[in-house]
């Protein structure tokens, strides 16, 4: 496309300052441009910063280095012509559907009854006639979400975001208003020239963009491209479809590469002291491993087949995925998850065999599980507090990365009994190790 894009993103960086003084990178390096009549997706886990790239898109924050523009003016402050959808419709309770609406016009001291005539249009472009005087408690979840959408898309928007607008929605729902939106858009009813949607649901960011962008994290990159030819409507069992769909995972789950600015990077980082622990339990760690372990898999499964079996998105599957091949459980390849030997030993063992394997592995490959140990080995007293190794973490990651690691490595020392928490006194010790 030769035309001027409605966004065009350069270069874009964005950190934040850490506790110590020091910066935390959560984006590096972001290039995009969307064009007129494009939906673009960015795909990647949590953590990977595609949130915090719209929001610097809306510009409810800034860059610490590159350029946003829109229509060709650099982005330093909201936009009046980019709206965005969240992932809760965040209405008001006490205004009705219709007042709802209307919110963002009022805010342009639009004459009232171009105010009203809009907000009933969009109230019907979404499919909400007759709803217009109910308030959010009397809908449902799916229909708060369609008053969501009313909202962004009655001030008229060149650039709707949609940060995970779907996600909160249970799988019908979501079906549904994922379908009548891209009717609409397909048929030119949306009053938008171009579309940019967060998502970490790898079907629903074929199902519906022009062209996907794949996030790394730590720091967020764009690790690749892809260009969605398919036709629409698209059949998520035609095989041009699932190709794609195998590719994108395959594309996620891969070892080292190199970004497109030439940098080398790891998609999954080992388990140093630095590396951020994704919420996970030990419960669902033994599930997957006892799921790929039997029938029909047999230790070896195709990750979206098996996250298809399991009504897993990849927030949920990956981070089980990628414990699972830290603690050498498994390991990840092509889009493939291989249970190791040890996995299967553990999928085999009984509950007193499993927890010693399991904390072997902790001790051996989790770097913070054995510092931990250590160090409550080493005290007389075989006591710390928890702020102890919260600032170790929070000197190479925000704070809320700091806590929910401890919080993932405390459920799993647990488990593994390699220590014990108190979450009264907030004191790691080895009273039940």
């Amino acid at each position: 496309m030769d035309s001027i894009p409605l966004l065009n993103i350069q270069g874009v960086r964005k950190s934040f300052r850490k506790p110590d003084g020091g910066e935390l990178l959560v984006l590096d390096g972001i290039d995009l441009a969307l064009q007129e009549g494009e939906i673009i997706g960015l795909l990647g886990r949590s953590g990977s910063g595609k949130s915090t790239l719209l929001r610097l898109i809306a510009g409810l924050s800034t860059p610490a280095a590159g350029s946003i523009t829109f229509l060709g003016q650099t982005v330093t402050e909201p936009p009046p012509r980019i709206a965005m959808v969240f992932q809760s419709s965040a209405l008001f309770p006490w205004l009705t559907v219709q007042e709802n609406v209307q919110l963002g016009l009022e805010a342009l001291a639009l004459p009232p009854e171009e105010i009203r005539r809009r907000a009933i249009d969009a109230i019907d472009l979404i499919g909400l006639d007759g709803f217009e005087s109910a308030y959010p408690r009397e809908l449902s979840g799916g229909m708060r979400q369609r008053v969501g959408f009313a909202r962004a898309l009655v001030v008229h928007p060149n650039i709707l975001l949609m940060d995970e607008p779907f996600s909160a929605l249970d799988v019908l729902t979501a079906e549904t208003l994922r379908t009548d939106f891209l009717d609409l858009w397909s048929e030119g009813q949306l009053p938008i020239k171009g579309v940019i949607l967060v998502t970490h649901n790898i079907e629903e960011a074929v199902l519906m963009c022009d062209r996907i962008l794949v996030f790394g994290s730590n720091p967020g990159r764009v690790i690749k491209e892809i260009s969605v030819d398919l036709p629409h409507p698209r059949a998520r069992l035609d095989p041009g479809f699932r190709d794609l769909v195998e590719s994108i995972y395959v594309e996620m789950t891969g070892g080292p590469d190199t970004g497109r600015d030439g940098k080398q990077f790891e998609r999954f980082p080992g388990a140093g002291i630095g590396t951020i622990l994704p919420p996970v339990s030990s419960n669902l760690l033994a599930g997957l491993l006892e799921a790929v372990v039997g029938p029909p898999y047999d230790g070896k499964a195709d990750l979206p087949v098996i996250a298809t079996s399991l009504q897993m998105e990849i927030d949920d599957l990956f981070p089980v995925v990628e414990t699972l091949q830290m603690l050498r459980f498994a390991e990840v390849a092509g889009g493939d998850i291989r249970i190791t030997p040890e996995g299967r030993q553990f999928a085999d063992a009984d509950t007193d065999r499993r927890k010693r394997l399991f904390a072997q592995h902790l001790l051996a490959y989790v770097s913070l599980a054995a510092h931990i140990r250590r160090v409550l080995d080493e005290r007389p007293s075989h006591r710390a507090p928890w702020s102890r190794f919260a600032h170790e973490l929070e000197d190479r990651m925000s704070p809320n990365a700091a806590e929910q690691t401890l919080r993932t490595i405390i459920d799993l020392g647990r488990y593994a009994e390699v220590f014990a928490y108190d979450d009264q006194t907030h004191v790691f010790s080895l009273d039940n190790p």
